[in-house]
């Protein structure tokens, strides 16, 4: 029997959760994700035949549509109930036009029905109130997705062309690309600055010791740089020690602490990575999972609000397992500050927050789901409860006069409040690090006490650059700059990293120079399209769109027409012409002089030539002006030390170290794309085949021939004949680690030729050990196996009881990754053969019908 209540979802996870809340008489179906999207080549928005739009069906899409056109053939009413945003209401839309093209939803009841969270009575409360599709929203959804695709088709094709070797170029991403490589700018010019402190010692007539810190001397208050030099800093701890010092002036207040408020997108995804180190990507991923299963709402939002249900059941849940005092007398309020909340409206909680994290009801079994719903819990319940109390105390001393005076800053939690669950990681792990004062505690004193000095420290500081992003600090940014929305930070990130135009390194965006060339392009060619403001107030005109207040289409034309001449101006653009304004505005970054090399531009090949930025068919490297004399070049990186130099001078040449006293071959020093090597050359025309090597084949081959006879003896497959000797070619070998050009010698270059050597038979195996250099680096073998040699060894040195217990390391290493996959494989080898088994015996019963039929 056929339900009469069709409903779509865009997950199987969320379909299966909200199953259970419906009755007999609903059918609820997934179009997991997205059905159609536009074609992906040029063409597919036409912005002179009013913005039409060519949409297609996703590759994995067509099964689960033909699945729903059946369902809804046999329906009577279609319920649609993708999320709750700008995405789930475009879901909709898609399957909505995809029907009716089909006249699929003729004579058929069609509701829209949006949920917060999924839980029976928001489920069906949800049901009660069915809207129809929200079509402002619809709208802003083709307008962000069309000059997404106008500027990627437009921008990436003069990438390529102007550009060649770079990838394509994303609206926003372009933006969060430009913030990345400009911080790597600023750290790049920053010039340190040495700054001292003063730090004291101090005793209270009882004997009671408290520190206290310079802050005025000679009447002036201390800026941060004031005492510049260490002679200064002990000139200044001598005028200390001539004071008589005594407490003047004692400062008492009490402040309150407030609790943040609930999470919003972006706020959940800065705290998860700061607390739990997870990245954006991944933060939206176990939310979703989170939400489907019905532990969490929905998790893309910018409004702060709380039910007044979750509201009163937070504050149920702190009386109950905090007591009373930590209920404020009234509800918390909180506003949004985002200018236009154009996501779903109520802040990220738990759906039912007497679930508490670690107990029955929460999520048990996936560690990552249950750290991300233990901090949404506590920040939930934690910006419902009683601020937190601070009784702060500045205590200043001199000697009654401002030559010199002291402060003392303590503070004592007097009621931690919120703080007893919960405190907000709003800094960055780099942050500079200063005293904190207001965490000490100070002992009882008076106006007029005399203090004594037991001990003063002059510390030495240095001011820091900027630090580099964090996944939570970049987003943090572009939310104050209004760049991107929260559904959009994640997979913003994301595609910086998959295009190879950032990497991370301890968790912090570092700009490649693929990407730092893409941005100085964009910053030059496509000003407008890059600037922070502009994608700011591009953003604004999309939530107004939202809202119903611009009209889409017209906002687009307006858009294009300033857009497509910027791109037309770029057809007239040489390939001179970007390379020099490149070679101009990243010289300084790629040819920094230094002690060691303080003229970078110059050639180290032909001495004689200018070293600047070229393009290739793979892109952009630094190449000399001499070029096709003179063919040196190098990637596009900063040079990487002292044996460049040397290095360098093998590009048009190679050095001749001597010949091969065995063989009389020519061994010469070479560079290659990968670094300096060195080669010992074929023998010369004419030269035979060495006596040894023919006598030694000729006794395989008499080996091969016994061992023939004795395979037909016993049916046995003959064994391989032993290929004939051939003259060696030539043979190359790259240097090691560490090992400076200056310093490879004939002797150095014919040993490193040699590898891999023997070192000698394994102590229980009897087989013998080699050490030798592989594209991975330096090695050890034996039997087949092969393990690496740490970077402070020496390939040449290794001796046997090193190699032993390399190999032994590596063997352990396997066997326990091998119990590991065992282990979590074998349910699923168990349950493999059943399967296989059915669908056998299911084809086999096919094929015998059919063979009766035919009969």
């Amino acid at each position: 029997m056929s339900a009469s209540n069709l409903v779509i979802v865009e997950s199987p996870a969320k379909a299966k959760t909200i199953g259970k809340y419906l009755g007999d008489d609903f059918e609820v179906l997934a179009s997991f994700g997205h059905v159609r999207d536009l074609v992906n080549k040029d063409g597919s928005v036409l912005p002179d035949e009013d913005f039409a739009m060519k949409w297609q069906l996703g590759e994995r899409s067509a099964k689960h549509v033909n699945d729903i056109k059946r369902a809804v053939k046999k329906a009577t009413s279609v319920w649609l109930a993708p999320d709750p945003d700008r995405e789930g209401e475009a879901i909709a839309w898609h399957i909505q036009e995809i029907l009716t093209d089909e006249k699929l939803l003729e004579g058929k009841n069609l509701h829209r029905v949006t949920f917060n969270e999924i839980t029976k009575g928001a489920v069906q409360e949800a049901f009660k109130n069915a809207r129809k599709l929200d079509q402002p929203l619809i709208e802003a959804y083709l307008a962000r997705r069309a000059l997404d695709y106008l500027v990627g088709f437009n921008i990436s094709p003069v990438l390529w062309r102007k550009l060649p070797g770079s990838k394509s170029a994303g609206r926003v991403q372009s933006v969060a690309l430009r913030l990345i490589c400009e911080r790597e700018s600023e750290i790049e010019i920053f010039k340190a600055d040495e700054y001292w402190t003063i730090e004291t010692k101090m005793h209270t007539a009882e004997g009671v010791p408290f520190m206290a810190r310079l802050t005025h001397l000679s009447g002036n208050k201390l800026g941060k740089l004031d005492i510049g030099s260490e002679t200064q800093a002990k000139h200044a701890s001598e005028r200390i020690r001539t004071k008589k010092l005594s407490v003047q002036k004692i400062e008492k207040k009490q402040v309150r602490r407030n609790p943040a408020p609930p999470f919003i997108t972006s706020s959940l995804q800065m705290e998860a990575s700061r607390k739990l180190g997870f990245s954006a990507s991944n933060t939206m991923r176990i939310a979703q999972s989170l939400y489907e299963a019905g532990f969490i709402t929905y998790m893309r939002t910018d409004g702060t609000t709380l039910s007044n249900d979750a509201v009163a059941q937070a504050r149920s849940v702190i009386g109950k397992e905090y007591g009373k005092n930590y209920v404020p007398d009234a509800p918390r309020l909180y506003k949004s500050k985002a200018k236009n909340a154009q996501e779903a409206h109520e802040a990220i909680r738990p759906t039912d927050i007497s679930k508490l994290p670690g107990r029955s009801g929460s999520p048990m079994s996936d560690d990552r789901e249950r750290k991300l719903y233990e901090l949404i819990w506590k920040r939930t319940v934690a910006s419902q409860m009683e601020s937190a109390v601070l009784d702060q105390m500045a205590v200043d001393m001199s000697d009654g006069t401002d030559d010199v005076i002291l402060r003392a800053n303590g503070s004592v939690v007097t009621f931690d409040g919120f703080l007893t669950l919960y405190q907000e990681n709003d800094k960055d792990e780099d942050d500079e690090k200063t005293l904190d004062d207001k965490d000490r505690r100070l002992p009882p004193m008076n106006e007029g006490d005399a203090t004594k000095l037991a001990d003063i420290k002059e510390n030495q500081h240095f001011t820091q650059p900027p630090p580099r992003y964090t996944e939570a600090s970049l987003v943090k940014k572009m939310e104050e700059l209004g760049i991107g929305r929260p559904s959009t930070y994640a997979s913003i990130l994301q595609v910086l990293r998959d295009r190879n135009y950032v990497e991370m390194d301890s968790k912090r965006f570092v700009p490649q120079d693929r990407g730092r060339v893409v941005t100085t392009f964009l910053e030059k060619f496509f000003t407008r399209y890059v600037d922070y403001d502009f994608t700011a107030n591009l953003e604004e005109e999309l939530d107004a769109i939202a809202g119903g207040h611009v009209n889409w289409k017209e906002a687009m034309r307006q858009f294009w027409i300033d857009f497509k001449a910027a791109v037309d101006e770029t057809k007239e653009l040489t390939i001179t012409n970007v390379i020099d304004h490149l070679d101009a505005e990243l010289g300084p970054h790629f040819f920094q002089p230094s002690p060691e090399n303080p003229e970078p531009r110059k050639c180290k090949a032909c001495e004689d030539g200018r070293l600047g930025l070229k393009l290739g068919k793979f892109g952009a490297f630094i190449g000399c002006s001499n070029y096709p004399e003179c063919k040196f070049t190098r990637p596009l990186e900063l040079a990487s030390g002292d044996s460049d130099a040397a290095s360098d001078s093998l590009a048009n040449e190679p050095k001749i170290l001597g010949t091969d006293p065995g063989t009389g071959r020519t061994v010469s020093l070479r560079r290659g794309p990968y670094g300096p090597y060195v080669q010992i050359d074929s023998p010369p025309e004419g030269t035979d085949i060495p006596a040894d090597v023919i006598e030694q084949y000729e006794k395989d081959i008499e080996a091969w021939k016994e061992a023939k006879k004795e395979a037909k003896k016993a049916g046995e497959k003959a064994p391989k004949k032993p290929p004939k000797p051939k003259k060696p070619g030539p043979k190359r070998q790259g240097l090691p680690a560490g090992v400076s050009v200056d310093d490879v010698t004939l002797e150095k270059a014919l040993s490193l030729l040699a590898l891999p050597r023997d070192i000698g038979n394994h102590p229980e195996t009897g087989k013998i050990i080699k050490a030798g250099i592989g594209r991975f680096g330096p090695f050890v073998s034996h039997d087949g196996k092969f393990a690496s040699i740490p970077k402070d060894e020496d390939v040449m040195t290794i001796g046997m009881n090193r190699a032993v217990d390399l190999i032994a390391q590596k063997k352990a290493r396997d066997a326990a990754k091998e119990a590991a996959k065992a282990e979590g494989k074998a349910p699923a080898k168990k349950a493999a053969p059943k399967k296989k088994a059915t669908k056998k015996k299911s084809t086999a019963k096919k094929t015998t019908k059919k063979k009766a039929a035919k009969k």
